[in-house]
């Protein structure tokens, strides 16, 4: 499956060139999983007639299906614009779009409201694909025209209308900017409409994408769409270093995802006593080091001895905070720590007694005892005394244990032996008996 949506005009992704299945530039990116396609609607109830519609790089607009096309996902439509029409997919429909709706604030029952014109013709595709194809040199034009008239801003993407009737440049600023002489120059250079439009630097990677330092996709570029305000104070609750080059994203800002983990750092603080207490003993002064939230451990120093930190568990700093409090003083830090760590060694310790924790448990294949019986014999080994003991007590301990006589399945009848038997007899004693004789005749 190719994306019709990408800017390269022969509907192949961007992003991993997976040809659909890429999350940065491809078609799933800011998708939405339509849970609700496979149930029918209650007896009496009309489907919603609304629908929504995604466009380059994932933006989104709601339209009102007002002539009951039959539209389904990911079918290409030619919706309202202004002006003439534009091309985009439909990414959601039935109940789910009223929800979207409600989420951003938008009346469906409103009078004014864009409509579905009709599912798009092949004609409106190949002008859509034509379009689209334009829109890589047009933005590298627009930058020289930015750049002769030395304007401070960084025209990012340019995407043009469905039929071609409209382009929208989007750019980056930290001032304002006065593009009217721009907008003017490129209406002369393009023959189309201009439409500019100021976004931010996190709304600038969304729309670009590309790989964070965690490995994966950038999370503005495939689901993340709320820009929350990022503060320095998020790295501190988690005890991370401030280093700006470690704690920016690719777009220059803090990274987002330093506020995903941060509810669960403040609950775990909550039963911290404040870093600035000093813990008095009759060593001596000891202040705060480090702390680690989620084991409960901080480490403090005496100011006499800043190199040594000592370890210990939050309910015992908060001990010695207590009888701070009532003016008596521990001896020293160590003997608390001393004595946590033999309870710690006391406590029974885990083993892995039935190998559960091993992955390969259920590869080991059983081997025969006769392999090993015979693999024995080859080296010369002794037998196993285990072996030995079991085969005495089967034989209820009399005697030792005689190696048993191999089976001759060639053997003959009982008749056939005791004829040879009594013929082996008969020469034995004929032998005897000649040479008897010849004994007496020598003599």
């Amino acid at each position: 499956m190719g994306c019709s949506g990408c800017s390269t005009g022969v509907g192949v992704p961007k992003g991993c060139g997976s040809n659909g299945n890429c999350g940065t530039g491809g078609c799933d990116k800011l998708e939405v999983y339509d849970w609700l396609a496979n149930m029918e609607l209650p007896a009496g109830q009309k489907e919603f007639d609304w629908v929504e519609v995604r466009f380059k790089n994932g933006r989104k607009d709601y339209f009102k299906n007002t002539n009951g096309l039959s539209l389904t996902m990911s079918t290409i439509v030619a919706v309202e614009s202004s002006p003439g029409h534009d091309i985009g997919v439909v990414s959601l429909r039935g109940e789910l779009v009223k929800a979207q709706m409600s989420r951003r604030k938008i009346n469906p029952n409103s009078d004014q409201f864009k409509k579905v014109y009709r599912i798009a013709t092949q004609r409106d595709i190949d002008k859509w694909r034509e379009v689209q194809a334009k829109e890589i040199e047009t933005m590298y034009k627009s930058r020289e025209l930015a750049d002769r008239l030395q304007l401070k801003m960084k025209i990012s993407d340019v995407e043009y209308q469905g039929d071609g009737a409209k382009a929208i440049f989007y750019y980056t600023a930290d001032e304002r900017v006065d593009f009217r002489q721009l907008i003017k120059d490129m209406a002369g250079a393009f023959s189309v409409r201009i439409e500019m439009k100021q976004i931010g630097a996190r709304q600038e990677a969304g729309r670009l994408g590309g790989i964070g330092s965690c490995g994966r996709e950038l999370c503005c570029t495939t689901w993340l769409t709320d820009f929350r305000s990022v503060n320095t104070s998020a790295a501190r609750y988690q005890q991370l270093s401030l280093n700006p080059s470690k704690l920016a994203g690719q777009c220059g800002k803090l990274k987002c995802c330093l506020n995903f983990e941060l509810d669960s750092y403040l609950d775990g603080l909550k039963s911290f006593p404040n870093t600035d207490t000093i813990l008095f003993t009759k060593k001596g002064k000891a202040r705060y080091q480090k702390m680690d939230i989620f084991k409960e451990v901080m480490w403090y120093a005496y100011e006499d001895q800043p190199a040594s930190w000592v370890e210990l568990k939050v309910d015992r700093v908060l001990e010695i905070i207590e009888l701070n409090k009532s003016k008596t003083n521990p001896d020293s830090l160590e003997e608390i720590a001393e004595k946590d760590l033999e309870l710690a060694e006391a406590a029974p310790a885990y083993e892995n007694v039935v190998g559960q924790d091993s992955i390969t448990r259920f590869d080991r294949t059983k081997r025969s005892r006769r392999r090993k019986n015979h693999k024995n014999k080859a080296q010369g080994k002794k037998p196993d005394t285990n072996k030995e003991a079991k085969a005495k007590n089967n034989s209820g301990g009399q005697g030792e244990n005689k190696p048993k006589r191999r089976r001759n399945f060639n053997r003959k009848p009982k008749g056939e032996n005791n004829n040879q038997g009594n013929r082996r007899n008969n020469n034995s004693k004929n032998r005897n008996s000649n040479r008897g004789k010849d004994n007496s005749e020598k003599k």
